[in-house]
């Protein structure tokens, strides 16, 4: 494979064929219909076929095009199961990996960043990538003084990409629009739009992985790997040995997936207490088990800067929902700009649409789980579900914007795992303004 397709026509031209692709299999299914085939049968196989191609074509294209397909894919849990199933794995993929680019173009970018004599750096650098995810790649190396290093090295070409992406795959947004009801498209790629010129200056990445690596040093249960050298276009860190959050979801025991699941909630609450940072990007790819049992956390490319932590009105309101307070609540959230000033809302409705979000800190443990979370979604987008117009009577404010999609992909990861974690205990620990009295005896 050569470097990322870099002519807006060529990747433009790759991504028409998805809508493209949908819209003959959809005449096709119509066909079939009219033939006598049951209407689920052809709707499930219509699905599974776009579905593969879609993502397919987003790994290939790596760059913008797969980090919205990663974006997506932390949202595979909100699917009907009956759905899910043909195309769970094609999703997975999307999460760690990608088709590698030439050796001929990860020694250009070293020599452009580390010298023409990079080599001399290493004791040892091995050529086939370890990794691969959106606009970089990860090599396996010994640095000079012996440590064993992860190499983040970005594709070439990978900015001009990602414009053209992003101007290309809205395309893409009105196809899968109907697989994830819930879950607004447009918001996710506006989200990775006014981040990706961040994303591209590894300079950015290396400073937030070593403010997240200072701040949980010699932590007993997160590892944050260190940062050596940081360049433009490479990153030399610690290498982070350990399972991906991925592989457990797909293969571990359930006191694995619970371990790991609460490990992960943790890490969500403490990044901004702690280092003054949220890291914005949760899909399991990023997080792995260590064989010190330990949450080791990897790629700081998009973060949240909240240096005075997590804004206390969250917590807040938290509070005041749990203990019933509807006419507080609705206050509150007039009061942060989650409804306007000029809306009409009735209290009580208010808090019966938000109970299913309030739910898992109604007791001590909670069991996340695929089925839980397709009752969500049912809850805000069924119109048949008593105050299903409440959805439309709330807004969110931008500065909470990245927040709320942290949080809606960490429920994701959370219901994948299908872990059972003691939430109410994190949020009293981590959450600024949350005061939630101990239940029971």
């Amino acid at each position: 494979m050569t470097d990322l397709p870099r002519r807006a026509v060529v990747r433009s031209a790759k991504l028409a064929t998805v809508p493209l692709g949908f819209a003959g299999r959809t005449a096709l299914g119509i066909g079939k219909r009219l033939g006598g085939r049951p209407a689920e049968v052809v709707t499930a196989e219509l699905q599974a076929r776009t579905a593969q191609q879609l993502f397919q074509v987003l790994g290939e294209l790596k760059g913008g095009a797969m980090k919205f397909g990663q974006a997506l894919s932390i949202f595979e849990a909100a699917l009907p199961e009956d759905l899910a199933g043909p195309y769970r794995a094609m999703l997975t993929k999307l999460q760690d990996s990608a088709p590698p680019m030439p050796t001929t173009s990860v020694h250009r970018v070293l020599a452009e960043d580390l010298g023409a004599g990079w080599r001399d750096r290493f004791q040892h650098f091995d050529d086939a990538p370890a990794a691969s995810a959106s606009i970089g790649q990860v090599h396996h190396a010994v640095w000079a003084d012996g440590r064993e290093v992860a190499v983040k090295i970005q594709y070439p070409g990978a900015a001009t990409a990602l414009m053209s992406d992003l101007r290309q795959i809205s395309r893409v947004t009105r196809v899968a629009a109907g697989w994830v009801p819930g879950i607004e498209l447009g918001p996710i790629l506006d989200e990775l739009r006014d981040r990706m010129a961040e994303e591209l200056d590894y300079r950015l990445e290396a400073d937030a992985q070593e403010t997240f690596a200072e701040a949980f040093a010699d932590d007993p249960q997160f590892l944050v790997p260190h940062v050596v050298e940081g360049h433009r276009s490479v990153i030399v860190s610690e290498w982070l040995e350990g399972v991906p959050l991925s592989h457990l979801i797909a293969e571990g025991t359930q006191a694995e997936r619970d371990r790991a699941a609460q490990l992960y909630l943790e890490f969500l609450f403490a990044g901004p207490s702690r280092a003054g940072l949220l890291h914005a990007d949760p899909h399991p790819g990023n997080f792995r088990i260590t064989p010190d049992d330990r949450l080791g956390v990897i790629d700081f490319g998009a973060v949240k800067r909240l240096p005075d932590g997590m804004p206390p009105e969250i917590g807040q309101l938290l509070t005041i929902g749990l203990e019933g307070g509807a006419e507080a609540l609705l206050d509150g959230l007039r009061d942060t700009g989650f409804v306007r000033p000029y809306i009409d809302l009735d209290p009580q409705a208010l808090l019966e649409f938000l109970e299913p979000f309030l739910a898992p800190l109604r007791i001590d443990t909670f069991t996340f789980s695929r089925a839980w979370l397709r009752s969500v979604f049912t809850h805000i987008n069924d119109p048949r579900q008593p105050n299903f117009a409440v959805a439309y009577k709330l807004n969110l404010p931008p500065e909470y914007l990245l927040i709320h999609r942290v949080w809606g992909g960490g429920i994701g990861v959370l219901s994948q795992l299908g872990g059972t974690v003691r939430g109410r205990e994190a949020v009293n620990a981590h959450l600024p303004g949350a005061h939630l009295p101990p239940l029971g005896p």
